[in-house]
């Protein structure tokens, strides 16, 4: 007979239970897909920080007009009647105590509290916006994807037509000819809602393709073969299968068209298509500053770096979220 082996090493190397159990008694746990995504996003400080400005803008522009001045209200004894401009602060800009951005030449009113009040119309607007283009996108990509054929050539050549349409022209048109209290809405209400059926309705394509591309390729994965073997409906297949795996595209690409959205919102209201002035927007204020610019920076700097941070930040975390969902990153 054979002599036993002799157990050589420390404990821990002697027993792989003990290895396998953790040296210090707890057992080893499985971590979830979404464990995983968050891991790998705590890792990307730059995306981090972009999130964390978004909660901020989030939070501004739901309670900071709480916290400010009105935006309409004027403050003539600021204005110097002979240059019609701020009397005092850095480049008569009225910058004080009282106003930490500074007044509006000609009409005295605070900067911070319209770029306040213009951050909850821009996030408004692009958000709706979004949600409107991901839930069309997202339903009519996912059925080209999975039917093909007839249905995915018809999709595919609207997606097609509408990326090719003129929006812009579109939305400058569409707000001249819609008269006021259409809809049974009426005043900035309808310019919102005008705005956000424009902008999503019309961008839906760009998330549509991502999405049948996807869906071509899980379409043909084995969970769908064994769930189709088994009888289960389209419908079934569709939203219970398909569709969970589709999370992680469409929140990547619904973070990264906000930022889209808030710069086509500011074009529109700098073309005068947008809220109804005296209302603040940040498109809306850029273009009261143009007049002034040469004479007067100030006043385009900083709705400019407002939508400049937003975008930004929109960005950064959109990049992030990309890299952290992605199954073959390391």
């Amino acid at each position: 007979m054979a002599a036993p082996l002799e157990v050589t090493g420390s404990d821990t190397e002697a027993q792989p239970e003990a290895v396998l159990a953790g040296v210090d008694g707890k057992a080893i746990q499985g971590r979830s897909l979404g464990q995983i995504a968050w891991m790998r996003l705590k890792r990307d400080k730059v995306a981090l920080a972009g999130g964390v400005i978004v909660i901020l803008l989030i939070l501004l522009a739901i309670f900071g007009p709480l916290l400010v001045q009105s935006p309409l209200a004027y403050h003539q004894n600021l204005i110097d009647p002979t240059y019609n401009r701020p009397k005092t602060g850095i480049w008569h800009t009225g910058i004080s105590a009282d106003h930490l951005l500074g007044v509006e030449p000609g009409t005295g009113r605070d900067l911070l509290s319209r770029i306040v009040h213009g951050a909850r119309i821009s996030l408004l607007v692009s958000f709706l916006a979004t949600l409107l283009s991901v839930v069309i996108g997202t339903i009519l990509g996912i059925t080209a994807g999975y039917f093909g054929g007839w249905v995915d050539m018809l999709i595919s050549r609207a997606m097609d037509a509408f990326l090719a349409f003129p929006l812009l022209l579109f939305a400058i048109a569409l707000v001249a000819v819609i008269s006021d209290g259409s809809f049974g809405l009426s005043g900035n209400g309808l310019r919102i809602g005008v705005l956000v059926v424009v902008i999503g309705f019309f961008n839906w394509p760009y998330i549509g393709r991502i999405i049948r591309g996807q869906t071509l390729s899980l379409r043909e994965r084995e969970f769908v073969d064994a769930a189709r073997s088994m009888g289960a409906r389209n419908s079934y297949i569709l939203f219970k299968e398909i569709l969970p795996n589709l999370v992680a595209p469409i929140l990547v690409y619904a973070t990264l068209l906000i930022p889209t959205n808030i710069l086509f919102e500011a074009a529109l209201s700098f073309l005068g298509v947008g809220v109804i002035p005296p209302t603040p927007s940040w498109g809306g204020m850029l273009t009261l500053a143009v007049p002034i610019y040469s004479s007067d920076p100030m006043y385009m700097i900083v709705p400019g770096v407002a939508i400049f941070i937003t975008v930004l930040a929109f960005n950064l975390l959109g990049d992030g979220l990309r890299d952290a969902l992605d199954p073959r990153a390391k």
